[in-house]
């Protein structure tokens, strides 16, 4: 597929989750009351249920990444060339821009405007870094040994994370930054923005370094049998 189409998978794959995550949340919070727990499971279930059917759909064109550090997790796994990051992280970033907008025009809100929930706390910033740990630990681990569960295995992370962190598990930036364009249920300050960010390059990097040596690729395996097989051979003509 040509990098434009894929571009375009990932803008609108992009805006479609954010739409989810947002709209949802809108819905859940005035039909809920003040009721904030029905109002989160009703977020987190529609969430999780949209990355899964948008990871189905769109995985075979952009490879449905939705998520800057998912996108450098590629890179880093050596799947996709570092000269296609930027055109895909402002993808991103205009997808999650364009769901949000889409959304506050659905519901009769501004366009844009700024989110007021203080987000800024360090057991904040730590629940961001331990769920982004865990979704690139999940993402590498099903990728490499069951690929077909993937797309299921993300989205169920992502519905328990948001209710196993205090941080309600973002681990997104463009989703961080989108979200802090609407002032609704999901909203996150827009000077709160950037810790959160650095908390979630952080856990993808530590979870990147981990995940790889805990579950090799095949040609890793390959290499790492091959060069003790040469070992032993070598120790048994020096004996």
């Amino acid at each position: 597929m040509t990098l434009s189409r894929r571009l375009a998978a990932e803008a609108l794959g992009t805006a479609f989750l954010l739409a989810a995550i947002v709209g949802s949340g809108i819905m859940a919070a005035r039909l809920s009351g003040a009721n904030e727990g029905v109002a989160l499971l009703v977020n987190t279930l529609v969430t999780g249920l949209a990355l899964m059917t948008l990871i189905l759909t769109f995985a075979p064109g952009s490879g449905a990444h939705f998520n800057p550090v998912v996108t450098l997790l590629e890179v880093w796994q050596g799947k996709m060339p570092w000269h296609d990051v930027p055109s895909y992280i402002a993808a991103q970033l205009i997808g999650a821009c364009a769901g949000v907008a889409a959304v506050d025009v659905m519901f009769g809100l501004p366009v844009f405007s700024a989110a007021t929930q203080v987000k800024s706390d360090w057991p904040l910033l730590w629940s961001e870094f331990i769920a982004t740990f865990g979704l690139i630990g999940v993402i590498v681990g099903c990728s490499r040994r069951r690929p077909a569960a993937t797309p299921f295995a993300v989205a169920a992370y992502i519905v328990a994370a948001c209710w196993f962190t205090s941080s309600s598990s973002f681990a997104n930036p463009a989703a961080t930054l989108a979200r802090a364009m609407s002032n609704t249920f999901t909203g996150i300050r827009p000077a709160d923005v950037l810790g959160f960010v650095a908390a979630q390059i952080m856990g993808a990097s530590c979870a990147a370094v981990v995940f790889d040596w805990m579950f090799p690729l095949a040609g890793k395996l390959d290499l790492q049998a091959e060069s003790a097989a040469v070992a032993d051979a070598g120790n048994e003509m020096a004996s």
